[in-house]
């Protein structure tokens, strides 16, 4: 057994050589997500500050101007930030912020799932509705459109909206900022150069 443990040690040694690997992983798969919703929000500034400001049918923060610029600029800045790994720990943080404003302010009330999903030990309440109005959408589908064209490439679902996907950007942005950007990353070259300095 213990020959086993070392051999499996040995290996698990090797991999440090492409230990960069995982943070740049979490790093590329973050960037499109923060441009894209950043872009989105910057495209749409006036409709995005009366969103966030808005209590009847927005978010309801205070001071919204301030706030709409402080998610749209943290979301485009960290994903330029996370694409070239430079202040990656620092980057996270207010990205962090926005994930735990967007799931407390958005999706809390609609619980974990972001796909209505019946068969999941997490389905909200509202799951149940949500499977209905799939059904129906599916039955006037396959009645008035080309029901197997449409979902040649996958099925329909019901967005429920919940807390699963800011969850997980959180969990991803936390381990960045635990492990910083990586050897693959201008943070890395960085602190090479000053340390060669030193």
């Amino acid at each position: 057994m213990t020959r086993v443990l070392k051999t499996v040690q040995r290996w698990l040694n090797t991999t440090r050589s492409v230990d960069f690997l995982g943070p740049l992983a979490l790093r590329l798969y973050l960037v499109p997500v923060f441009w894209v919703a950043g872009n989105a929000k910057l495209g749409a500034m006036e409709n995005t500050i009366a969103w966030f400001g808005n209590s009847d049918w927005g978010l309801g923060l205070p001071f919204p101007t301030l706030m709409a610029w402080l998610a749209t600029l943290s979301e485009v800045g960290g994903a330029a930030l996370l694409l070239l790994g430079i202040a990656t720990r620092f980057a996270v943080i207010p990205l962090m912020v926005t994930m735990v404003v967007a799931a407390v302010s958005t999706h809390w009330q609609n619980g974990w799932q972001a796909i209505a999903d019946p068969m999941s030990p997490f389905a909200s309440a509202n799951v149940g509705g949500a499977i209905d109005r799939l059904d129906r959408a599916r039955d006037i589908l396959r009645t008035h459109g080309n029901y197997e064209w449409l979902t040649e490439t996958g099925n329909f679902v019901i967005s429920n909206n919940g807390i699963e996907w800011a969850a997980t950007y959180f969990v991803m942005l936390l381990a960045l900022f635990f492990t910083g950007a990586g050897k693959l990353s201008l943070d890395h070259a960085v602190d090479r150069y000053w340390l060669s300095r030193g």
